[in-house]
């Protein structure tokens, strides 16, 4: 066996530059990008060897750890999962800083691969700056607090384990049913010790996205419990856009006449003037979309965890009936309630599916109903982003009116991305779906922080097009650095603060819980002198090297985005947003479990745990 004697960070560099993917008969990097803030414990030895194969994998250098992890998460999902980020760190704070990006990538299903530097194994030196020592066990060191957040965690000890190690992270986040992030510790002494490897390892390798199949029984049964359907409904979930199955999700349903409803992350899996499409489907969704769940007899759910915020805690499925088939890659997402699973790539399955269907098809008067539906909800959608004179606060918009401007402005190409706070839920509501996909929200974490360094990560798999950021003033003040992180890259970014003043959108869950305002609106948290402190968004962008302006009106939004359109370099607009009218809110009819007291103080609160209540009585307990 021919060998090359390397050094572990070497061998390590070597090998994720080897590595390739073949996209649409093109063959690329699998690791596209390469996210890294360096430390004593990443610097001498990885960090140099990252500089030796920056040809084949560029390094951004970002200005924290949890941000640049994210953009490296928001890089492989607007690759759709087949190009890879990778963020490294130094041991310590470095590492830890990046759990809450592990935390997005797995609740998310979306492959991320992180490097942290570690202890070292001798010991000899210990401890070791940054290191927090553990009492009872000195083999645990902070990187074990990944453990629970990735999908597969290893320490390299010895030189010779990433012969085993690397294949098999690549595996799992290449996998569809096992796609998450990948954490890999490499201790300090460890990445400078020599080893005679096998040439063969760092052979190039080029990979190809699986598609599992279904079992034809499987298909042939799933078949019997359509075709006794008389009130079909798909729900279409994220795996849907991951699976690149878009267009098989528009002519399944074409063919055999079934509505379409989207979760948050299948969001832009149909176009919206296609009159099968019912709208989004749950909390954070349209009337019309829950109204056609509500009288579903059947369900065909594919390519989605069936969160919470798609089932409204269960309480959307009002037939009690109701029949449930998932297809999904995971059997830990198919069975889930009790459906009747399809193990297996969505397109496969949808293509063997409507095969066997053969001409069947749903009755049209339901099909009827989900366009009427539909219908009714975009000229409820009209209506909230063009909101009357006098219903919003003086000088103040809704977020509402800001998703319409962006929705009418935006271009083919143009990616939208938000994350938490009211952003994900207005933007979830009232986006039309004018291209399929270049949508972006994090709202299986929903991790306040995601938006500026998301929308980094996505500029960088995106550069020939727009990347708008919505971000509420919450999440700005969280997480900005990425800010300048693009300024300083030269990915250009647009960002549109909506600014409502603190955390208005749990402001109004605790008001519509029966408790007072406390700790969340910033008129409510001032100092003890009474005077209110805000934060000049502008100023503060403009700080960063970014181009910013405060509108004074919504009136002044679309020339304001021309001007972002044409700048050479990242681009802030903020917006006053109204945080307690009532127009100010999107809202639908929909159910959503959070926890209220059994034992109540007031009139007030006693009503709303009775309102709660009710709707729980609607809940379906796991089947």
């Amino acid at each position: 066996m021919k060998t090359v004697r390397l050094t572990v960070a070497e061998a390590f560099a070597n090998y994720l530059a080897a590595q390739k993917i073949e996209i649409d008969g093109k063959v690329e990097q699998l690791f596209g990008a390469a996210f890294a803030i360096f430390g004593h414990g990443n610097v001498t030895c990885f960090g140099q060897q990252l500089k030796n194969i920056e040809d084949k994998i560029p390094t951004w250098r970002g200005q924290n750890e949890q941000s640049m992890a994210t953009a490296a998460i928001a890089y492989a999902k607007a690759n759709q999962r087949r190009r890879i980020g990778i963020a490294t760190s130094s041991i310590g704070p470095g590492a830890t800083n990046m759990i809450t990006a592990a935390g997005i990538a797995h609740t998310n299903r979306l492959p991320l691969l992180l490097i942290s530097g570690d202890a070292y194994i001798s010991r000899l030196p210990d401890p070791v700056l940054q290191q927090p020592e553990n009492f009872h066990n000195p083999s645990i060191t902070c990187n074990d607090a990944f453990k629970p957040l990735t999908r597969y965690w290893d320490r390299i000890v010895s030189p010779a384990q990433i012969i085993q190690s690397l294949p098999h992270a690549l595996n799992t986040m290449l996998d569809p049913e096992t796609c998450g992030p990948v954490f890999i510790g490499l201790p300090q002494d460890v990445q400078g010790m020599a080893y005679d490897f096998p040439e063969a390892f760092f052979a190039d390798k080029v990979h190809r996205i699986r598609r599992p199949e279904p079992e034809m029984l499987v298909i042939e049964e799933a078949k019997e419990i359509l075709l006794n359907a008389e009130r079909p409904l798909i729900i279409s979930g994220g795996g849907v856009h991951y699976s690149l199955a878009t267009d098989e999700l528009a002519d399944f349903a074409a063919k055999h006449n079934i509505p379409v409803v989207e979760t948050i992350a299948g969001r832009a899996t149909m176009l919206q003037d296609n009159p099968l499409n019912a709208g989004p489907i749950g909390v954070t969704g349209s009337n019309s979309a829950n109204y056609m769940a509500a009288h579903a007899d059947v369900v065909l759910a594919i390519g989605t965890r069936l969160q919470d915020f798609t089932t409204g805690s269960w309480s959307v499925f009002r037939n009690p009936d109701m029949k449930l088939v998932s297809i999904n890659v995971a059997k830990f997402d198919a069975i889930k309630h009790m459906s009747y699973p399809v193990l297996g790539d969505a397109k496969a399955c949808m293509t063997k599916l409507s095969g066997v269907l053969g001409d069947w098809r749903s009755a049209q008067a339901w099909a009827d109903t989900a366009k009427a539906q539909a219908d009714e909800w975009k000229a409820e959608v009209y209506r909230r982003t063009h909101p009357k004179k006098g219903e919003l606060l003086p000088g103040t918009s809704s977020y509402a009116e800001v998703i319409g401007k962006l929705n009418t402005q935006m271009e083919k190409g143009d990616t939208v991305l938000t994350a938490a706070g009211g952003l994900p839920a207005e933007l979830s509501m009232n986006w039309q779906n004018y291209q399929i996909g270049k949508f972006d929200i994090d709202f299986g974490f929903s991790c306040m922080g995601y938006e500026i360094a998301g929308g980094w990560g996505a500029k960088i798999a995106n550069p020939d097009n727009d990347v708008v950021v919505l971000v509420g003033d919450g999440s700005y003040l969280i997480q900005n650095s990425d800010i300048y992180s693009s300024v300083l890259t030269g990915q250009k970014m647009i960002l549109v603060v909506c600014d409502n003043g603190g955390f208005a959108v749990i402001n109004k869950l605790q008001n519509n819980t029966g408790n007072e305002s406390f700790n969340n609106l910033l008129e409510d948290c001032r100092r003890p002198d009474g005077e209110l402190a805000r934060v000049d968004f502008a100023k503060h962008a403009e700080s960063q090297g970014a181009i910013s302006e405060k509108l004074t009106s919504i009136d002044q939004f679309d020339a304001a985005f021309v001007r972002a359109k044409e700048a050479d370099r990242t681009y802030v607009i903020v917006v006053d947003i109204d945080p307690v009218s009532p127009a100010a809110w999107s809202k639908c009819d929909c159910w959503w479990e959070v926890g209220l007291p059994e034992v109540t103080r007031n009139e007030s609160t006693e009503q709303k745990v009775a309102d709660w209540q009710e709707g729980k009585n609607l809940q379906r307990r796991g089947v």
